[in-house]
């Protein structure tokens, strides 16, 4: 007998999800998107298809899970490496926003219990110029310093951004303890950390030192680095010395990568600064 054949539609609300690195920490979030369809989404009453002051699996069909592969901070709570159902209850210029520890409810909002809260803030929302048919979700607004971002829910005319924060810098650190120990070439990726996040520079130009030595002495870049952190301890003589024997290096290679141009104008620079010598009267 013929298999029978499977015919496929598309959903009501097709499944989504969006995803980055923030600092170190893998920020994941799976949802379904459901689409206005000429409905009034959010609002006061019965009318509106969420209420304001009513409980939101934010989402369709089993509702939002967001994941962290590392602890996290959300909207200033500790938040525990893990995965958690997105409840929200929306209203006119604020939302509360909730971590629900047992993923298994899914969309099932009439088996919420309050103790299983991992955390619960309070956000501002906004207003949008352009109208979002499909509920959306970003991650966005990453700062600078990998540090924080925002997940941003949008649907109709409105968002909300809910903030996470990271902490990289005790992986990092202890990364560094460990990597130190057992591979000298390690030392280069921590004398740039140091250096790049202004930490002890005395113990980046160790390593940068023992670095260069252990490891490829032709590394320009590397030797760079080095003239720079020279510089920033206040050894100006030493960093030209050093900047120069970079370039010189660079001048030898295949492709200098524009380290001739950086070098020199790293030596114009760093001579300019440093005190004149007074000429002696004849």
């Amino acid at each position: 007998m013929a298999a029978e054949a499977q015919i496929q539609t598309p959903g009501a609300s097709p499944a989504a999800s969006v995803s980055t690195v923030v600092g170190l920490t893998d920020v994941k979030v799976n949802y379904s998107r459901p689409k206005m369809k000429g409905r009034k989404i959010f609002g006061e009453g019965k009318d509106f298809l969420v209420p304001f002051g009513e409980m939101w699996r934010t989402g369709a069909n089993n509702g939002t899970v967001v994941s962290f592969s590392d602890d996290v901070k959300v909207g200033g709570k500790d938040v525990k490496k893990g995965e958690y159902l997105v409840l929200t209850i929306p209203g006119a210029t604020e939302w509360t926003v909730i971590l629900y520890s047992d993923v298994a409810m899914g969309g099932n909002t009439a088996n919420y219990k309050q103790e299983k809260d991992a955390a619960r803030v309070t956000v501002k929302s906004s207003k949008l110029t352009e109208r979002v048919e499909a509920f959306t979700v970003n991650i966005s607004d990453i700062s600078d310093d990998n540090t924080k971002a925002n997940i941003q829910l949008a649907w109709e005319n409105t968002a909300v951004n809910v903030g996470v924060t990271v902490d990289y810098d005790t992986k990092v650190m202890k990364s560094i303890e460990a990597g130190t120990r057992v591979s000298p070439g390690n030392y280069i990726a921590a004398a740039n950390y140091y250096f790049d996040n202004g930490k002890d520079l005395n113990k980046a130009l160790e390593w940068i030192t023992v670095g260069i030595n252990t490891g490829n002495k032709e590394a320009f870049w590397n030797i760079h680095t080095k003239a720079k952190i020279q510089n920033a301890l206040g050894d100006k003589k030493g960093a030209i010395e050093t900047a120069q024997q970079s370039m010189d290096i660079a001048k030898k290679a295949d492709s200098d990568f524009g380290y001739i141009k950086i070098n020199e104008e790293f030596i114009a620079k760093v001579s300019a600064e440093m005190p004149k010598t007074p000429t002696k009267k004849k």
